[in-house]
């Protein structure tokens, strides 16, 4: 018996390479990059383990809860932390961290997240970059959320470690991401003795066994599906071209906030400012005596499929997230969680206008 998954032709180290020549096109990179077999936290934790020690001063911007996993990892590694939070209805800005580089100017490596799409913000990176090169810290950037979804330029913008996963705005699968690293951040890892080797965490390996070596023969076996999905996720990137990509996630965003707001009920957008808002996907405050996660499951029992979520953690009771990424952002998906939540919130009682929602993501989306 046959399977479309099932008994394919070896994936060939030539196929792997060119699968991150066309990744490497996606960031605009010349830097080296690396295909790793596994979900984003892979490379994340693999940068920090790889370039962090007991002598590295971290600079740890916290936005949302990958920046706090981001201090826990570098703590374990002996590092210095400087946490620099902000509210998560927010971003931080290129004046708090020059302001923390001039109260700590021992930094040398600064982690931060593009777009945190569990608390629905993005932050500054160009400007961000500009303030860590003026101060030579290594610069990691955490860019799964925001790859595809908005303007992503590792190398104009001086990131020097810059992780994506293919399966948010770019459609594609979880199971396997990628990280492009600087030549800076080879020599800090190789000068580094408590660098992973001889791991699956070891970026070091990929450098010095595939990279060095003319990329001509993988490390072990790959994800064969996975990577074949990111290959055929990217080719529809290129076929769709990603400011037609990223042009898409941006209008669903701005048709989520004007359709929930146009709706009424109390429900309102999270983040305050919508140039702070990513375009990923849209978070939104439950007016009180509305529970998120109720809310949710009344929005998802007429339609289990629509890309609506409570928040995590302590946001769940408050927080609603509308994920317009992807195959989701589209006027249809975001009419269809507009108009879900308006008929949720009417179920608790709360008055809102249907229509005014449905028209305003209208609006929005004839005048992209």
């Amino acid at each position: 018996m046959t399977h479309p998954f099932l008994d394919l032709a070896p994936l060939s180290a030539a196929r792997f390479a060119a699968i991150e020549d066309r990744v490497a096109r996606l960031l605009s990179t010349e830097q080296d990059v690396v295909i790793t077999q596994g979900e984003a936290l892979l490379p994340l934790e693999g940068c920090i383990r790889g370039a962090a020690g007991s002598g590295t001063t971290a600079l740890n911007v916290i936005t949302g809860p990958y920046g706090q996993t981001f201090g826990n990892w570098l703590r374990d590694c002996g590092a210095t932390v400087i946490d620099l939070a902000v509210p998560f209805h927010t971003a931080v800005t290129a004046a708090q961290v020059r302001e923390a580089f001039a109260e700590h100017p021992e930094i040398d490596f600064v982690s931060l997240v593009h777009a945190e799409a569990a608390t629905g913000n993005t932050n500054p990176v160009a400007e961000i970059g500009a303030v860590v090169r003026e101060h030579g810290a290594l610069f990691m950037l955490d860019a799964v959320a925001s790859v595809g979804a908005e303007p992503l330029l590792p190398d104009a913008w001086g990131v020097d470690l810059c992780v994506i996963g293919a399966q948010k705005a770019m459609g594609g699968p979880a199971g396997v991401s990628a990280v492009s690293v600087s030549s800076r951040v080879w020599a800090r890892m190789a000068a580094n003795p408590r660098a992973p080797r001889r791991s699956y965490l070891s970026l070091l390996d990929w450098k010095e066994r595939w990279i060095d070596g003319g990329r001509t023969a993988l490390l072990h076996a790959p994800a064969q599906l996975e990577m074949l999905a990111l290959e055929a996720c990217v080719e529809r990137i290129e076929a769709e071209g990603l400011a037609a990509v990223m042009a898409r996630h941006a209008t669903a965003a701005a048709a989520t906030r004007a359709g929930v707001v146009a709706l009424g009920g109390g429900l309102e957008p999270y983040v305050y400012e919508a140039r702070e808002a990513a375009p990923v996907a849209t978070t939104l405050r439950t007016p009180a005596g509305v529970d998120a996660a109720e809310l949710v499951a009344r929005a998802l029992a007429a339609d289990p499929v629509l890309p609506v979520v409570a928040g995590g953690g302590a946001l769940a009771g408050e927080m609603v997230r509308v994920n317009h990424y992807g195959p989701d952002a589209t006027r249809g998906a975001v009419h269809a969680c507009v108009a879900a939540l308006g008929a949720a919130l009417a179920e608790s009682g709360r008055a809102v206008d249907l229509e005014a929602g449905r028209g305003a993501v209208t609006e929005v989306w004839a005048a992209a």
